[in-house]
């Protein structure tokens, strides 16, 4: 069975992430690993108090009672949704987050994470969350960021922007893989600019190892690459894009827009970082 990691803070954006993994799962076939991770007090030596294990040891105890709580709530979440079948485990942690991440993504063999986000922002730090945007970079595995807005309806349609280099073979590869799990279609996007040197020759010896898989292929001639791929979206009624994370700056550039554009469109639609 494969397992997705489901970082929460037990806020609101998180709950929403959170029936969305699950109906996740209900398709992928997969456990939900609900994790919380919390600090401890940074004290400097100066500010060392005499009773410094007693309040360490207080703050543990709260957060496993806030996490004790919490675990029933998620349960109540799952039956209201019809998706209590899908079985969960649950960690907590105490340390910083990307850390405890890695370690459990090591020790429990995850495949995926899931996260919630805080949706329309006009900046992809905010959208993605600080955390989220930390993570998405430093995990060896999928990260699905998942907007507030979100409703998983299935995965039908897959869209990913490629300028046919080697690592978006390589992160489309693993997309189609994730795709054929949901009998998903994926659509690549390039933007054809004035700068983009590739002939019509290495695009086709780029996509050849494609020909037999769910992929397609648009070529949009446009200097406006933000536009052109955020219209693309939209047009294409894309249910998850996904990016390589090596892109990361890239798609920094593509969300920071106006709340007041286009953004508003596409806000519900989650993003899949993909580490090649």
């Amino acid at each position: 069975m494969k397992k997705i990691l489901f970082p929460t803070d037990f806020s609101e954006i998180a709950n929403n992430a959170f029936v969305y993994a699950l109906k996740l799962a209900r398709v992928y076939d997969a456990e939900v690993v609900v994790l919380h991770v919390f600090e401890l007090p940074n004290l400097t030596y100066t500010q060392l108090p005499d009773n410094l294990i007693e309040i360490y040891n207080s703050v543990e105890i709260d957060q496993f009672e806030n996490f004790k709580d919490y675990v029933p709530y998620l349960r109540t979440l799952a039956e209201k949704y019809n998706l209590d079948t899908v079985k969960m485990s649950h960690v907590l942690k105490h340390g910083n987050l990307l850390d405890a991440m890695k370690e459990v993504i090591q020790q429990e063999h995850i495949d995926m994470v899931v996260m919630g986000t805080k949706g329309a922002t006009g900046n992809l730090e905010v959208f993605l969350g600080t955390a989220t945007s930390n993570v998405i970079t430093a995990l060896p595995v999928m990260v699905l960021a998942v907007p507030d807005e979100a409703q998983f309806t299935g995965i039908k349609s897959i869209g990913f922007a490629t300028t046919f280099s080697e690592k978006d073979s390589v992160a489309l590869m693993k997309i189609v893989n994730f795709a054929t799990m949901f009998g998903a279609t994926v659509k690549c996007i390039t933007v054809k600019t004035d700068s983009l040197n590739v002939t019509p020759s290495e695009m086709d010896h780029w996509q050849k190892p494609f020909e037999k898989e769910p992929v397609t292929f648009f070529l949009i001639p446009d200097n406006d690459v933000k536009e052109t791929i955020l219209d693309f979206i939209h047009g294409q009624h894309i249910d998850v894009f996904a990016m390589p994370a090596h892109k990361r700056n890239f798609f920094k550039t593509l969300f920071t827009r106006s709340l007041t554009e286009k953004l508003s469109f596409h806000t519900d639609t989650p993003i899949l970082s993909i580490n090649v």
